[in-house]
């Protein structure tokens, strides 16, 4: 492939399954960062006032928890991904790696 200056550009050829494995998984990352955030931020409002002390040290332990909720997520992805590579992979087209450099 050429772009209007004449260099050439990458082309990568991954499977349908693989895009859509990756999809849910990115979708799945984008949810649980969502999570993260609004348990520290309500952690943090529930901190001005100090009848709601409680309530806000139980959102930064659930937050803190949901933490491991990412690791989680791109170890199964990897794991899942690897499954997929290992069923019957097609001996003309390169098989993507899933390093996890990738944040979800």
């Amino acid at each position: 492939m050429r772009n209007t200056e004449g260099s050439t550009s990458l082309v990568i050829r991954l499977g349908g399954e693989e895009l859509v494995i990756g999809r849910r998984y990115e979708a799945a990352s984008i949810a649980n960062d969502v999570l993260i955030a609004l348990w520290f931020i309500a952690g943090s409002v529930m901190f001005f006032n100090e009848r709601w002390t409680t309530a806000g040290t139980w959102c930064f332990l659930v937050g803190s928890i949901e933490l491991l909720v990412r690791p989680a997520i791109r170890l199964t992805r990897h794991l899942h991904l690897q499954r997929v590579h290992s069923r019957a992979p097609e001996p003309h087209a390169p098989v993507a790696s899933s390093d996890g450099s990738q944040d979800f």
